[in-house]
């Protein structure tokens, strides 16, 4: 499927007139942040893509499917280690310059969808389905620069603007 052909509900419909190569960042913490990213591998894989994930244990899995950076956990109750992976994130968006960031959380997902958007990138957010109430810390943030944000529970999506509801990944 081109670009131009993408649907106006498909998640990367964001990218339909984008011109010249794509290059899309895929961004996870692991655990369940990653498996709900890796459920809608199928929308990336025509693209030329990466991985970002925060443990060395997940590099050999994502390897077989292309280039995989890991940064390292962090969160907000310990700022160096924040300091330490916003400089890796940093380093990996100058590198690969992608056009398009995916992710589903946590906080290297929020920092490196930042960082994307800085850079140009188009930023698409998928909030965890353990989210039922409200949007995460992550996803509160993000949801302001995100050109496709996604809740998978439809109760949110009717409780914060520019959030949508396409269905369920798990």
């Amino acid at each position: 499927m081109k670009a131009n052909q993408l649907s106006s509900t498909h998640p990367f419909r964001v990218i339909a007139n984008m011109a010249g190569e794509i290059k899309i960042c895929c961004i996870a913490s692991a655990g369940g942040h990653m498996t709900e990213l890796l459920k809608m591998s199928n929308s990336w894989m025509r693209y030329e893509h990466f991985y970002i994930t925060t443990v060395p244990l997940l590099r050999e899995k994502l390897q077989a499917d292309g280039r995989v950076y890991v940064t390292g956990e962090c969160n907000r109750e310990h700022p160096l280690k924040v300091l330490k992976v916003l400089m890796r994130c940093l380093k990996i968006v100058l590198r690969e310059r992608p056009n398009v960031v995916i992710s589903t959380g946590a906080a290297a997902g929020c920092i490196t969808c930042f960082l994307g958007w800085l850079s140009g990138a188009k930023i698409i957010w998928l909030d965890s389905i353990t989210n039922v109430d409200r949007l995460s810390l992550s996803g509160r943030m993000v949801r302001y620069i995100a050109d496709v944000f996604l809740v998978q529970w439809p109760e949110l999506a009717k409780k914060y603007n520019n959030v949508e509801y396409l269905g369920a990944v798990i």
